[in-house]
This record gives C-alpha cells, sequence and structure tokens, in this order.
C-alpha cells in the first residue's frame, strides 16, 4: 500500500477574495474553501488533515462587516478549518496632485501568519504536502527555507484568479492556477445552519 500523504491548505483570505472579484465579480464568494480544498487534490492516497483560512475582521463598513460575519460563520461550520486573524488598518495617505488626504484600508499581519504557521507545523511534521492558496511574493521566503530544512515536504503553490507570481512560483514545487470549474463546485448551500444553530444566507449582493 501506498504511504499515506496528509495535506494542509493555506488560504490567504484577502488574497483569493481579491482574486475572483477581479475575474468573476461577486459570484464565486460563498466559497466552501473545504470543498476547494479537496478538490485540488488529485492523489488517491492524499488526505485533508486541516485547512488554515488567514483573513482579518473588516471594520467601518456595516454591511461589509455583516456579510464578511456571514460567512466566516459559514466557514466557521467546516470541521477541518481553523480561522486565523491578522488586523485590519486604515493609513492615511495624501494625493500628490490635490493634496487632499484619503484613508486606506489594509490588513496586516496574514503573511506572517502563514509564514509562521507553514514552518511550525513543517517543524512539528504535520504534514507532507502543503498547497498555498495565495498570489503573493512575500511569501517567497518562507517557502524557500522549508523547502531548504525540509527537502521531503512537498509545497504546491495554487493561484486565485489573475493573482500570479513568478517569485511563488519559481520556488515551491510546482504551481498551477485554481480554474473556474473548481469555484463554481466549491460553493455552500444557499442557507447554512451556524454552529450556535441560526440560518446563515448567502448575500443578496453576491448571486
Amino acid at each position: 500500500m501506498p504511504k499515506a500523504i496528509r495535506v494542509i491548505t493555506y488560504i490567504d483570505g484577502f488574497n483569493l477574495y481579491f482574486g475572483l472579484r477581479s475575474k468573476y465579480g461577486r459570484k464565486y464568494l460563498w466559497l466552501d474553501i473545504e470543498k476547494l480544498a479537496h478538490s485540488l487534490i488529485v492523489k488517491p492516497n492524499a488526505s485533508i488533515q486541516q485547512v488554515k483560512y488567514f483573513t482579518a475582521r473588516i471594520r467601518n463598513s456595516p454591511a461589509k462587516e455583516k456579510r464578511q460575519n456571514q460567512y466566516l460563520e459559514a466557514i466557521e461550520t467546516l470541521p477541518s478549518t481553523q480561522l486565523i486573524f491578522g488586523k485590519y488598518y486604515f493609513s492615511e495617505r495624501e494625493c500628490p496632485a490635490c493634496h487632499h488626504k484619503h484613508k486606506f484600508p489594509s490588513e496586516k499581519m496574514t503573511d506572517v501568519n502563514i509564514a509562521v504557521n507553514m514552518l511550525v507545523d513543517a517543524y512539528e511534521d504535520r504534514y507532507d504536502l502543503a498547497y498555498l492558496i495565495s498570489g503573493d511574493s512575500d511569501l517567497s521566503g518562507p517557502i524557500q527555507e522549508i523547502r531548504k530544512r525540509f527537502p521531503e515536504k512537498i509545497i504546491l503553490a495554487a493561484f486565485p484568479p489573475d493573482t500570479k507570481s513568478w517569485e511563488l512560483a519559481r520556488v515551491a514545487n510546482n504551481h498551477f492556477m485554481i480554474g473556474e470549474r473548481k469555484f463554481a463546485r466549491s460553493q455552500f448551500p444557499e442557507k447554512v445552519t451556524s454552529k450556535s444553530g441560526h440560518e446563515l444566507t448567502k448575500p443578496t449582493t453576491w448571486k
């Protein structure tokens, strides 16, 4: 019998969100990330041990906060998924033309959290194969270190739409772009029952 391959999938939530929005609008945002993770596996002896979803709670936009909270509650119903949060900040920038100051949102710590989790999980021998769903080139350094220190572990870069990173492609064992069919087949049902028992409905703007 072939040896069982343990898989952990690491998902850069904002990177995935903006890739989907850029390519397909809102129609695939009600995404069951465990279904997506399972759909990426091609080896019959490979099995998902865990899915880690990295994001930050948005602020100062009640409508967006409500949609995100609904989605995060839906994710919390998935048995093998862990949510890991960074921070959401507003930074002030000045327009060089009119000198008016604007506040721009940004999320922090996601790339650091992903790097730390991938490294710790490698040191504690929790996976044989890791899928990284991200196109963030800042993660190329940690991937290089993992491959140097744990050459027996395989890391695959799975790029969301419109987010390919040549740096990640260079340092990973292999890479590919996730196709539309996988997103279409990995959607939550229209209504999901939360862990606390109330009904979560797909946001109307995501249809």
